[in-house]
């Protein structure tokens, strides 16, 4: 199968787009509109429009249609069942699997067809909310047969035509709420395929801190460190300005102040809800300035062995931002946001990096692949694909640094050793 990220043409382009001379002359900003806080489900009544008016106002059939997993399902019958109260016609499909299987979008998508919504709701992690998105191209495009090759960030898919689209994040992590972005899994191949198109951004985030209360110690750590590694790129990819920037910023303070207070006590509703905010802010940074190779390595690790996308990505902050260093030197923004700033510039990054690994290490993360149980024979076996894997990847555009075949392998060899990348 062949992809849109390989395609020459795009490849060449992408980079060129993202410039501060073209950008400099047109560049959109957008969002979605954020409903969220403890209360966004009301009972009773409330002042002003209700969650219900606001979503009402842009379905006037009022057929909504969740999409959830088995672990997610509970928290979309209380979003249906509000809706519900509220005079719309509600289906769920709890169906959806981890990493996103495309024959699973094609299962969910032909449900939604049957159904035939004017409002989607997406009710779940990253997985959900990425799977539900594509759904939702196929239910408004099924002249669309082949999700990997057919869909281009240079050409708008032309959605909403059917339905607009709600995510309601159950986990502090993906930001794919805030994202013109959908991650899947070519099973087949035992590859992540990135689609990106401006129509995928949802138009409606609902942040509601109580689906996120119920979450194990260690996918808190994962989904948070998730939120840093995006964030952390956005904060210093060439793509990036000054919107993005102050987004990405403002969820680096948030996750090192509250992670690890959600990660002692799940029940800290304080902490809960400033993560999902850090979430949503990340996505919205990094969702307009794109990661970096925090993300292209840790796609490729994470698909090959198995391993959580956030706590590889986060694994990957301190090898990324040495290697950036020779040639970026944003990261001073991360210091002073962080009050980790030295005497010099070689101080500063050296407190960043050294800030970093100790809060990996006050959240029991491991600092190289090796911990992480990889084996060593498997690695170097698995190597050339890492490596293609890597390089191909569409985050790996965005690196401050260009970087080779060559250098990607070293990379991932120091990452496996846990070795200060030097080069």
């Amino acid at each position: 199968m062949t992809y849109w990220f390989e395609d020459p043409g795009i490849k060449a382009i992408l980079p060129l787009a993202l410039a501060d001379a073209i950008k400099g002359m047109t560049s959109i900003f957008k969002t979605p509109a954020f409903i969220m806080g403890f209360n966004v489900f009301p009972e009773g009544m409330v002042i002003g429009p209700s969650t219900a008016d606001f979503i009402g106002a842009h379905a006037p059939k009022k057929r909504a249609f969740f999409v959830a997993d088995e672990i997610s399902e509970k928290y979309a019958q209380k979003t249906a069942g509000y809706f519900s109260t509220n005079g719309f016609t509600t289906e769920i499909w709890p169906k959806a699997l981890p990493e996103v299987p495309i024959d699973n979008v094609k299962e969910c998508a032909a449900s939604m067809t049957a159904f035939e919504p004017d409002v989607i709701f997406a009710v779940g992690g990253g997985s959900v909310i990425d799977g539900a998105k594509a759904a939702w191209i196929l239910y408004e495009r099924p002249d669309i047969t082949d999700l990997g090759s057919q869909v281009s960030p240079l050409v708008l898919l032309g959605l909403r035509k059917k339905a607009f689209f709600v995510a309601v994040p159950t986990t502090s992590g993906t930001g794919s709420e805030c994202t013109a972005v959908s991650v899947l899994h070519d099973t087949q191949a035992h590859r992540k395929i990135p689609i990106a198109n401006a129509d995928l951004l949802p138009d409606v985030a609902i942040l509601y801190p109580e689906f996120t209360v119920s979450m194990p110690p260690k996918l808190t750590v994962g989904t948070g460190l998730d939120v840093l590694a995006h964030a952390m790129d956005a904060a210093v990819t060439p793509a990036g300005n000054e919107f993005t920037q102050a987004m990405s910023i403002a969820a680096i303070k948030m996750v090192f102040k509250y992670l690890p207070r959600a990660y002692k006590n799940g029940k800290d509703r304080e902490a809960r809800y400033r993560m999902l905010m850090a979430a949503s802010a990340a996505g919205v940074g990094f969702g307009q300035s794109g990661c970096a190779l925090t993300h292209s390595l840790g796609h490729s690790i994470g698909s090959i062995f198995k391993v959580h996308h956030g706590l590889a990505v986060g694994m990957f902050i301190p090898y990324s931002f040495q290697f950036y260093k020779p040639v970026c030197d944003r990261y001073l923004e991360i210091c002073h946001a962080l009050r980790i700033e030295g005497k010099t510039e070689e101080e500063s990054f050296d407190n960043l990096i050294k800030t970093v690994k100790e809060f990996l290490k006050t959240l029991d993360v491991p600092l190289n692949l090796k911990d992480l149980g990889i084996p060593k024979d498997e690695f170097e076996r698995q190597m050339p694909l890492l490596v293609k894997y890597s390089v191909e990847d569409i985050d790996t555009i965005f690196s401050p640094r260009p970087i080779t075949e060559a250098q990607c392998e070293k990379i991932l060899r120091y990452a496996y050793e846990g070795k200060d990348i030097d080069f």
